[in-house]
């Protein structure tokens, strides 16, 4: 007869059900992020096709302006990959290639109501390297593929050519953009509405012959507006505007000069610093064209997330995408950091 020793308890933890689970990495989360408010300030985006980025069309930003004497400062940077290849009886049309740019913006509150704006921009055109990554990803999806598949990866091929018109880049380019200078004035700063409108001038600062600058002279004026209901998650924002163009090099015969572009969005606070957004914008067709990418209106979905890491500085990361197909870049790729008083 066996002996047994005495007996020992084991007790286990009990397991936590997923809705504990979730519970407490909201919890930690919480903790980790702190208590940070969040302002209205829509996501910046830029149409980057290599006719349509020539255009100063301003990006949405908040209608809400700087207190007296304030300064910020934000450096937005993007990559957009192009892959436009079309034709028609008199027009063709090919766009190969990668665009990247980063633009350092200084906003200063000068008077009461009024601010003053000012962006830097640096671009380059390339081949590029998303090639592979996006055919994989429309592989993958089962997604038209635009006619990547048959052309070389990671060329640069930017051409448009009819009887009186003509565009050409096939050698990488880099350099300072355009500079834009602005003036804002508020119309209407309450606790839930921002209203301002807005003047600007897009010097001629890029070079031209490597598609960094139109060569000309633009000038805008825009109406923007914020609602953010006191309480609330949400917040509205959208801006309407009109933009004189002068004449680009090469196209005066094909370009339209009158150009509109508006824009409408909405950002929900998962948490106090955390807060996703997606806006609708849209500009008019940059050419008198029977192609797409050319001749119709450009609409594009833009997407992310901004991160307040502090009072004073935040991050962006999203992505752009062509709506409508070809009137923009396949693929935006975009970040910023913000400053703000």
């Amino acid at each position: 007869m066996v002996n047994e020793g005495p007996r020992v308890r084991v007790t286990v933890p009990p397991r936590l059900s997923i809705r504990q689970f979730i519970g407490c990495g909201l919890l930690v989360l919480s903790l980790l992020l702190g208590n940070a408010a969040q302002a209205v300030e829509p996501l910046y985006g830029k149409n980057l096709t290599p006719v349509a980025g020539l255009f100063g069309i301003p990006s949405a930003r908040s209608a809400a302006l700087l207190s007296t004497g304030e300064v910020a400062f934000a450096a937005h940077g993007a990559l957009a990959s192009h892959a436009v290849f079309d034709a028609s009886a008199f027009e063709a049309l090919r766009l190969d290639g990668e665009t990247h740019r980063l633009a350092l913006e200084w906003r200063y509150a000068f008077a009461p109501g009024w601010e003053f704006q000012m962006e830097l921009p640096w671009l380059s055109h390339s081949g590029g390297s998303l090639d592979a990554l996006i055919d994989g990803w429309h592989s993958l999806w089962g997604m038209p593929d635009g006619g990547r598949d048959a052309v070389p990866r990671d060329q640069l091929d930017f051409r448009y050519q009819t009887s009186s018109a003509s565009l050409s880049l096939r050698d990488s380019a880099s350099g300072a953009g355009d500079v834009t200078l602005a003036l804002h004035r508020a119309l209407v700063d309450d606790s839930e509405w921002q209203v301002s409108a807005g003047l600007g001038y897009k010097l001629a600062t890029g070079d031209e012959r490597e598609l960094l600058g139109s060569g000309a002279e633009d000038a805008f004026a825009v109406l923007r507006a914020n609602w953010a209901p006191a309480g609330s998650r949400g917040q509205l924002f959208g801006q309407a505007g009109y933009l004189r163009a002068g004449q680009i090099a090469g196209l005066q015969a094909v370009q339209e000069r009158d150009l509109w572009f508006a824009g409408v969005g909405a950002g929900w606070a998962v948490h106090e610093r955390v807060t996703l957004l997606a806006q609708i914008d849209a500009q008019s067709a940059p050419l008198q064209s029977e192609l797409t990418a050319l001749g119709a209106a450009a609409l594009v979905l833009n997407v992310g997330a901004r991160w307040q890491v502090s009072p004073r500085w935040a991050l962006e990361a999203g992505f752009i995408e062509d709506i409508r197909v070809e009137t923009a870049p396949d693929v935006t790729f975009q970040a910023s950091l913000r400053f703000t008083p």
